[in-house]
């Protein structure tokens, strides 16, 4: 296909024939029309000096009778440019006059008409007039008239004026239609180049945009951000599948070595009881991390959206806290809760404590630990709340011990839910690393886990049109779950002007 006919079967090109067809007729129309009016007026113009001409041979009529208006007449045809006079005796025979001949029974018919005429020298009728007869007593017949000639030259001006226009309108439109399309084709066809390389695999490609914001640019934008997920989802994807392969390769492993110990070395029923017990364990491991990656899978997908209703944020944070503050004592942990009472969510109750409770459970995990001797001195809370207040308890002689904020607040439109520990933490540039599925750093892998817990709560956060950030608690982690707040007060809500906050250490 030649590049002339791509740029004839464009659908600009298309549509600027169309938006030239339609200014064509929009032309024609306006020139008609101003043609007819123009001759309205011109035809009026030419009556009205008809009708003055008649007036002034009427009152020399009335003056002199036929004798004097034949005399008039005469005088009025010797003038340069003079208009169309003609005197007849009651037998039709011409007596003075500028005009020699006209068509049959054209002296017969009374008021204004148009008709050809012949002058005086001329061989045919070929010109044509407007003219008024009138009949005189006696049989006389005066007719008096003006040559059309000008109107028919205006005519023939405007119908040349108006093809001229639709010429230049047919070549300007075509030239126009032909670099507009010409410029459209070669954005599309640079796009079509770029989606041509996607399509082999080059996910890192995008499609051009000229930053003029129009449709093209607003579809490329779009299409753009679509690329970009599908790149994020394969990269998730690949990450997914060789974690996986590193991650469930040494459960598998052992499994498979509880069994071929249990059957090389067991000689015993207890100890074949203990060994399918090992291979139970395990396996109990492994449908954990698939049920939490089905899990992952769904909230994704939005498929867990059915039954959300508004439930109470703050009294489920304090639920699992007194849930949690056992596990914590026993890890050696202080846990303190910081929320504002009554701040409504909407969403599923369930998911949202499994979030918490994957958050606890990390900071129990990850944050159980002695920091060294401390150089500060020993800090409360404030009422406020805030994490960035304290974010760690002094004890004895200068021992750091661990501790986990649990904090629920209200930030404008959104309720924030933070779990924030003072441990290791994690390095600024691991913490967009660390949402990922089956990622665990260096720090953590002598730890049992799967590496799913953080990318499962941001799974939930996004499933609530919220978000998860991660902080650095200096020290220590602090991880937020953002979620928008529903609009309406939660049933047995308490006055605006009642408690604001409460915090308490358990």
């Amino acid at each position: 296909m030649t590049a002339l006919v791509k740029l004839f079967r464009t659908t600009v090109f298309k549509l600027s024939l169309v938006y030239l067809l339609i200014f064509a007729l929009g032309a024609s129309a306006v020139i008609g029309w101003v043609a007819w009016s123009v001759r309205r007026i011109v035809d009026q113009q030419i009556a009205i000096a008809i009708k003055a001409e008649i007036n002034g041979l009427s009152e020399q009529y009335a003056q002199g009778g036929v004798r004097r208006l034949v005399f008039i007449v005469d005088r009025r045809t010797r003038r340069p440019n003079a208009s169309l006079y003609l005197v007849t005796n009651f037998q039709g025979l011409a007596i003075t006059g500028n005009v020699a001949a006209l068509p049959p029974n054209v002296l017969d018919k009374s008021g204004i008409t148009e008709t050809l005429y012949q002058r005086h020298g001329e061989a045919t009728m070929h010109r044509t007039a407007m003219a008024r007869i009138f009949i005189l007593p006696g049989g006389f017949r005066l007719l008096v008239g003006r040559d059309l000639g000008d109107r028919e030259s205006l005519y023939k001006v405007m119908g040349r004026a108006l093809l001229t226009s639709l010429l230049w309108l047919i070549v300007i439109g075509t030239l126009c239609g032909l670099f507009v399309a010409r410029r459209v084709l070669h954005r599309v066809d640079a796009m079509n180049d770029s989606a041509k390389t996607i399509m082999l695999g080059n996910l890192e490609g995008r499609l051009p945009v000229n930053g003029s914001n129009d449709e093209l640019d607003r579809l490329a934008d779009n299409l753009n951000a679509m690329i970009a997920r599908i790149d994020e989802l394969v990269v998730g994807m690949r990450e997914v599948s060789d974690n996986i392969a590193h991650d469930l390769k040494t459960p598998l492993t052992r499994l498979r070595n509880h069994a071929e110990r249990a059957i090389a070395s067991a000689t015993t029923t207890e100890e074949y009881r203990q060994a399918l017990e090992k291979v139970i364990g395990e396996s109990d491991g492994l449908i954990k991390i698939f049920n939490a990656l089905l899990m992952i899978a769904r909230l994704e997908s939005g498929a867990e959206r059915e039954g959300f209703g508004r439930f109470d944020l703050s009294e489920l944070a304090q639920d699992f806290a007194e849930l949690y503050e056992p596990v914590a004592e026993d890890a050696g942990q202080d846990l303190f809760l910081y929320v504002e009472p009554n701040l409504a969510v909407y969403g599923s109750r369930e998911l949202a404590g499994q979030a918490v409770a994957n958050l606890i459970e990390n900071a129990i995990k990850y944050g159980a630990y002695t920091r060294e001797p401390a150089l500060m001195a020993p800090t409360i809370v404030g009422e406020s709340g805030d994490d960035s207040v304290a974010n760690q308890t002094t004890l004895g002689a200068g021992e750091t011990r661990p501790e986990i904020r649990l904090n629920v607040s209200r930030k404008g439109a959104h309720v924030e839910l933070s779990v924030a520990d003072n441990g290791p933490g994690i390095p600024d540039e691991d913490m967009e690393r660390a949402l990922g599925r089956f990622v665990r750093l260096e720090g953590s892998r002598s730890k049992p886990g799967s590496g799913l817990g953080l990318s499962l709560a941001a799974a939930v956060a996004k499933l609530h049109n919220g978000e998860m950030r991660l902080e650095n608690n200096q020290p220590g982690l602090r991880v937020v779950l953002r979620f928008p707040l529903a609009d309406a007060q939660l049933p047995g809500d308490k006055d605006a002007n009642g408690p604001k906050s409460f915090e308490k250490e358990y």
